[in-house]
């Protein structure tokens, strides 16, 4: 039973946990492992959480956790580059534009004001459900959220924001 209900859990959650994960440190590979991390220890706590917790909270709170723990880890040597590789021209090139001046944006940020970002207004949680999972209060999530979109309004520009 303890399977079957954590099995549910994973097919249901981990497609969100892993995008979480990807605005976080925008690596796919690293996304999945973060996800993968994340849900091993849920399984770890599995018979203390079900039932009594909320799970995607909690999910949350521990990818989350994993993410600044991995930020932590990482080592000063690795460089990090700017430029993506050349690709062939693809219909939604725009788009893909947009897509890495914001990941370009947010990555300028602190991690948690990544984080903040990321689950107020690409996973729309309230301030206080916020606040919840990075185990803050709700005055620091509003005023780091605050500060963290006046740094992305100053980077990408008031023409951008109004697109």
């Amino acid at each position: 039973m303890r399977d079957d209900d954590f099995a549910a859990f994973v097919a249901a959650a981990t497609p969100r946990l892993r995008r979480t994960a990807y605005l976080m440190c925008r690596d796919w590979h690293l996304a999945q492992d973060l996800t993968q991390l994340t849900l091993a220890r849920m399984y770890a706590s599995w018979g203390r959480i079900w039932g009594t917790a909320d799970l995607e909270a909690y999910s949350r709170r521990v990818l989350m956790n994993a993410v600044f723990d991995q930020r932590k880890r990482r080592s000063s040597g690795e460089v990090v580059s700017a430029d993506l590789p050349e690709r062939p021209g693809h219909p939604a090139e725009e788009s893909a534009e947009l897509h890495v001046t914001l990941m370009r944006a947010l990555s300028t940020l602190p991690v948690r004001d990544q984080a903040i970002v990321v689950l107020r207004h690409w996973e729309d949680q309230s301030v206080e459900k916020v606040a919840e999972i990075l185990d803050v209060s709700v005055s620091v999530v509003k005023m780091q959220s605050m500060r963290a979109l006046a740094r992305l309004r100053d980077l990408l520009g008031e023409d951008f924001v109004r697109q």
